[in-house]
């Protein structure tokens, strides 16, 4: 059976879903003002990685990942560049979406977009200021009253004495608490607006997600995820919002993500040590850097730096060497009575335990260079796809592994005329010439083998 580490519980309970075989999941989107750095990429390949592992144990998936198009950012990013909102966003959600697909990241069910939904948030924000849970303060913003939800911290652990007396709450004279958070903003001069019961304005950050999380997977749905860095305030405030409103339990599983680290300290736009998913795959294939975060398991921190991205696609290499001879055909059908099979369903079983999910590849891959079976090379393949690896061709990822081509790689067309001088070489008796083009190859970062079917190439 499957298990899932419950942040609300803080322990690993067995998943159960409301409705059997069927799994409703939300998870926490980008905001987009700028394009996607790492810690955005592990989040998108994670839960893709949960997903897919959910769909092949049978599960029919309604997954639901939002778009934050309206925020304090978008708008301060706008001005700057003197464009509309719009233009801003959109162009920023294709790049994401460029990014997500180079990554082997699958669409979600459902991807909305917070202005489209803004009707639900005053339909909610309305339901909790008639329960006398939020209040209309006088600068025109309204705000969640947080000491009326006795609940509240449950997902941090964080109580509220712990809270004020030792947290860095923002100050505002507005405020009734100065842990109350903003449901809705007045609208200042030049920001766009919606009418609402309290007059022209916005919707705060946090209830995008209560009110489209509704919308998609109703008021009480399985999984909910998101990097660790949303547990608190967000999505503390989500649970706040959404219980305060229906008066039942809103999430059963919380899922969070480990922090990117670069230097032992949080990657993150504010620190200005991130790095985006564009500048990564100028180096590095796109396969490469999934694989680099499947490595380590969700919960984990990830420490990104150029050796430990070379460190992953040597082994990735060693994957993809492993199938070169073999042919392979697409089989989605996997016997789990198999024993590599099997192990690899425990593992991911046992909270997504990606690195001993990927240990079982490795030790397939040796099965596979020690004996040339068709069958295990199958399973590798097989089981490498409910990762979203090892789907490319090995000849042509081994062929196009060096990312950046520079004025002195050497290209595909110039590797095969001088692999046809040395046959021609050997072939005459020209042995020394020969050994002397194998070797000023390998020089140039390319491996020649020889076997049965003739002569085979790849980067080093």
């Amino acid at each position: 059976m499957l298990k899932i580490y419950n942040t609300l519980t803080r322990d690993k309970q067995n998943f159960v879903p409301l409705v059997p075989g069927k799994v409703k999941i939300y998870v926490c989107g980008m905001t987009v003002y700028d394009f996607c750095h790492l810690g955005h990429a592990r989040v998108l390949v994670v839960f893709d990685m949960v997903t897919r592992w959910l769909k092949a144990c049978g599960f029919e998936v309604i997954y639901v990942r939002n778009v934050t198009d309206i925020d304090d950012k978008i708008i301060k990013r706008a001005l700057a560049n003197k464009e509309t909102i719009e233009s801003l966003t959109n162009r920023f959600i294709h790049a994401m979406e460029e990014d997500a697909a180079a990554l082997s990241v699958d669409r979600p069910t459902y991807e909305p977009r917070a202005t489209q939904y803004v009707e639900n948030m005053i339909v909610m924000i309305d339901t909790l200021v008639k329960k006398s849970l939020a209040y209309k303060a006088e600068n025109g913003d309204v705000y969640y009253a947080v000491h009326s939800f006795p609940d509240y911290g449950k997902l941090s652990g964080k109580s509220l004495v712990d809270l004020r007396a030792g947290e860095r709450i923002e100050i505002d004279a507005n405020k009734k608490d100065p842990l109350d958070f903003v449901l809705w903003k007045s609208a200042k001069p030049g920001e766009p607006y919606w009418n609402s019961p309290w007059g022209k304005g916005r919707p705060g950050w946090h209830i995008e997600c209560s009110a489209m999380s509704e919308q998609f997977l109703g008021e009480h749905f399985d999984i909910h995820g998101g990097g660790q860095d949303l547990q608190f305030p967000h999505h503390e405030n989500e649970i706040a919002q959404s219980e305060g409103a229906h008066d039942h339990p809103f999430v059963n599983y919380w899922m969070h993500n480990g922090f990117v680290r670069v230097d032992s300290e949080k990657m993150s736009k504010s620190l200005g040590n991130f790095f985006t998913v564009r500048e990564i795959l100028k180096s590095y294939q796109p396969e490469v850097v999934r694989f680099f975060i499947l490595r380590a398991h969700y919960r984990s921190p990830l420490n990104y730096s150029d050796q430990h991205l070379k460190d992953a696609k040597l082994a990735l290499d060693r994957l993809y060497i492993a199938l070169k001879d073999i042919e392979v055909a697409n089989n989605n059908d996997i016997d789990w009575t198999n024993e590599h099979a099997s192990r690899f369903m425990t593992a991911m079983n046992d909270d997504f335990n990606t690195p001993e999910a990927i240990a079982v590849l490795f030790e397939l891959a040796g099965r596979v260079n020690k004996t040339q079976s068709v069958e295990s090379a199958s399973l590798l393949k097989s089981l490498g796809r409910i990762l979203g690896l090892l789907q490319q061709t090995p000849q042509f990822y081994l062929q196009n592994s060096s990312v950046e081509t520079s004025e002195e790689e050497i290209s595909p067309d110039k590797i095969e005329q001088l692999i046809q001088e040395r046959l021609e070489a050997r072939k005459t008796g020209r042995y020394s010439e020969a050994d002397t083009i194998r070797q000023n190859l390998f020089n140039s970062g390319i491996i020649l083998e020889d076997g049965p079917q003739g002569t085979t190439w790849r980067r080093n």
